[in-house]
């Protein structure tokens, strides 16, 4: 069985998200994907995210195997806690020095996925005037 993981905000799901998760099961049998913390979201974007992380948790485990909240503290324990064969990076995703600090898991292969209308289906663009619920 082939496992893949995604990362990400998953801030109000919208067509963008699907077709990312749609490109990521594609490469494998068994689709997992991380949920940014609240705090996290926070510390990366400056803001916390429109949806709560339970909530955003539970609208992405609609679409996958395995819906689990980031760890606060080690960004990489959920990676070594399921060991992924691959992991699938957005377009717009950072690698945060990925290889370097899971090299000692084993080989992993990393994928970037293409974009889906970034124009018009980016959280960003989608979200600008939603009111949070924080």
């Amino acid at each position: 069985m082939k496992k893949i993981m995604v990362f990400g905000t998953f801030d109000v799901l919208h067509k963008g998200h699907l077709n990312f998760l749609e490109q990521a099961r594609e490469r494998g049998d068994f689709l997992i994907a991380v949920i940014g913390r609240d705090l996290s979201v926070k510390n990366i974007k400056g803001k916390f995210p429109i949806e709560n992380e339970e909530l955003r948790r539970k609208n992405i485990a609609k679409y996958v195997d395995k819906a689990v909240l980031g760890d606060l503290n080690d960004f990489y324990k959920v990676i070594r806690e399921n060991k992924p064969d691959t992991i699938c990076l957005g377009y717009d995703q950072n690698e945060f020095q990925l290889k370097e600090k899971i090299k000692d898991i084993g080989i992993i292969e990393i994928i970037r996925l293409d974009a889906y209308l970034p124009n018009k289906f980016k959280s960003s663009l989608i979200n600008k005037g939603i009111p949070k619920n924080k």
